[in-house]
């Protein structure tokens, strides 16, 4: 049974996505169609509505539309330059130091607004046409940029831990978070370590060193931004806040900011902002509601069970078993957006983790990098493409620039994958 219900689900899900059918549509008509394997239609009809409506039913979801809003509001800020005055400070006397300080500014952008395309646009708009006039290569200038923007899916606040999360059955957000902090400033300095490698071969020195009283300058200018970072992971850590108090204190401290503070967005905004937030959750959770019906639909008819046992079948080492479940999470990330391949691939291979003794929240951290490579490889990466569309340079030119930070991303991922406490050990330090 269960190869003949992949078969309809590949069928109807394929089929109607290339027909331009809305992924929600088209991957509820798939379950749908599973279930009528072994269901009468009405049942199946009900089966899946029954489990749609159940799995919005979370507290914790609450989470989404507070952190789309605080990033809505954050893009619409004007945080961009003094972010990246403060990134020239942390990186400005290493060699490629205009390199050096888009990646950092594309991290904490990144980690702010919670989007990488952001970070490309806001952080890539200002640095790269700086490093042109500098000199730089502009297919390496455009590859430093859209290599280091996915940082932002990874450190706090990220919406794809929370999908995630809801997705695995309950897995700690708070932990995912603190995990997902470390993994995501190893993708950075690890950008940075094979920036630094390049910039120095090709003769690309540092920026002089700034002042005393103008480091301070930069930095108070930069602080009220950074200190949202600061009230996320310090407040999840410290036991203070949960992960849904924490989205409801970044809206409030975004609003501030950006109404307040640094009075970069009339008050008059706020209702556009609100808009955009409530499309995007919409979206977001009528997947999430898709996804449940999916999981259902799959556990049902023994998709999962039979999946674990093919891949078990290859072999039962660890070891190779997680090079497995790697290598299809990046070919899914080409070809995916990260929420669809979230909301499918997790129930499938999850399980078959857990088999070889890893840990959900561990599990949850190496799918999220490995889909957020997935958005700057081609053929379907967004970040790939949005990235060189900043830059203005071809698209090959930016893949040629981007090989040896592929093969930089891929080392890390596999430390990543292969020695948990590098990630896990924030999240065990905190008790979670």
């Amino acid at each position: 049974m269960a190869g003949t219900a992949s078969l309809i689900l590949l069928g109807v899900f394929g089929g109607l996505a290339i027909l331009g059918i809305p992924l929600a549509l088209a991957i509820t008509a798939a379950a749908i169609a599973a279930l009528l394997l072994v269901l009468p239609f009405d049942m199946a009809l009900f089966t899946s509505a029954q489990k749609m409506l159940a799995s919005l039913d979370s507290f914790t979801l609450l989470a989404v539309p507070f952190f789309i809003l605080s990033g809505v509001i954050m893009n619409s800020g004007g945080i961009a330059v003094r972010l990246v005055d403060f990134a020239k400070l942390l990186a400005g006397r290493v060699p490629g130091s205009l390199a050096q300080t888009n990646i950092a500014g594309n991290m904490l952008f990144g980690a702010i607004s919670g989007s990488a395309i952001a970070a490309s646009t806001s952080i890539g708009g200002v640095m790269v046409p700086m490093q042109k006039r500098e000199g730089y290569d502009p297919g390496f200038a455009a590859a430093v940029n859209i290599a280091s923007a996915p940082t932002g899916m990874l450190i706090p606040p990220s919406t794809a831990f929370i999908i995630y999360s809801l997705v695995a059955g309950g897995a700690s957000i708070a932990a995912l978070f603190l995990a997902g902090a470390v993994a995501g400033v190893l993708w950075g300095l690890g950008l940075m370590v094979m920036t630094g490698i390049i910039a120095r071969r090709r003769g690309w020195r540092g920026a002089p060193r700034p002042s005393l009283r103008d480091a301070a300058q930069v930095t108070l200018r930069a602080l009220p931004s950074l200190m949202l970072i600061v009230l996320i992971i310090g407040g999840i850590m410290l036991g203070i806040v949960t992960a849904v108090e924490a989205s409801g204190i970044a809206v409030i401290y975004t609003m501030l900011l950006a109404f307040v503070i640094h009075r970069t967005v009339p008050v008059s905004a706020l209702p556009g902002f609100l808009i955009e937030t409530v499309q995007m959750t919409g979206t977001i959770m009528l997947l999430l509601a898709a996804s449940a019906a999916l999981s259902f639909a799959m556990a049902f008819t023994g998709i999962p069970a039979a999946v674990s046992g093919l891949i078990l079948a290859i072999s039962e080492n660890p070891l190779i078993v997680l090079l497995i479940i790697n290598i299809l999470l990046l070919v899914v990330g080409c070809f995916m957006d990260m929420g669809p391949a979230i909301l499918i691939f997790t129930p499938i291979l999850l399980p078959i983790a857990q088999k070889v003794g890893m840990d959900p929240v561990h599990f949850g951290v190496v799918m999220i990098f490995n889909l957020a490579i997935g958005t700057i490889t081609p053929p379907v990466g967004t970040g790939l493409f949005v990235g060189a569309g900043v830059a203005r340079v071809r698209v090959e030119t930016a893949i040629r620039a981007l090989g040896p930070f592929y093969l930089l991303l891929f080392a890390v991922l596999l430390l990543v994958t292969y020695v948990p406490g590098i990630v896990m050990w924030l999240p065990r330090l905190a008790g979670l």
